[in-house]
């Protein structure tokens, strides 16, 4: 079984937030699947599926996102998983542009509270993971205030793009490995912003 969480906080006030596209991302991974993410156990709204021959828990943990490793923690013991073989991380990044993905197979937090709560409770760095940029447009209006407001209505396309591209990677990361996302996705990336 493979555990595929996206990173967010709970409650309707941050549904469409910058900070959540973590949860969104699952819940376009779950769309795409014929699942709903809304059985609630482990701290976490999860969903069993399917992406080729692999079995997928997907997972929102509903800790809010500083103290996101505890629900991480507990799905991992339930379900038996392998942090560093079968746990894939999808959270916000604010210094890539809206629209790019960052596909790693480990590293550090670089600053990010979710992120530094699943690398403290599962003792790794050694987590795979997908940044999706959400880098404010004029980058002196970063900070708290903007990823927790809402995202404006000329992001959304982009959002609906970065959403979709995000859902291919998990399928490369799942049925091709990651090193093979790793190549496809990051080397279209960074072509792309040098258009």
């Amino acid at each position: 079984m493979k555990l595929i969480v996206g990173l967010g906080n709970p409650g309707i006030e941050y549904q469409f937030t910058p900070h959540n596209i973590g949860f969104l991302a699952v819940d376009r991974i779950a769309e795409q699947c014929g699942v709903m993410v809304d059985n609630r156990h482990c701290k976490a709204l999860t969903a069993r599926t399917r992406i080729g021959n692999e079995e997928i828990l997907l997972a929102k943990p509903e800790t809010y996102m500083n103290l996101s490793g505890m629900s991480v923690l507990e799905l991992a013991r339930k379900y038996e998983v392998d942090p560093e073989r079968d746990v894939l991380v999808i959270y916000d990044e604010l210094d890539l542009p809206l629209g790019m993905i960052r596909v790693r197979a480990r590293g550090s937090s670089a600053g990010h509270n979710g992120m530094q709560s699943i690398i403290n409770a599962l003792q790794s760095q050694e987590i795979a993971r997908i940044r999706i940029g959400v880098q404010p447009d004029d980058p002196r209006k970063g900070g708290a205030k903007y990823i927790l407001g809402q995202f404006r209505k000329s992001q959304l396309a982009g959002l609906d793009e970065v959403l979709d591209l995000t859902a291919q990677a998990v399928n490369v990361v799942v049925n091709e490995g990651i090193a093979v996302a790793m190549n496809r996705f990051n080397r279209k990336n960074s072509e792309n912003s040098t258009e």
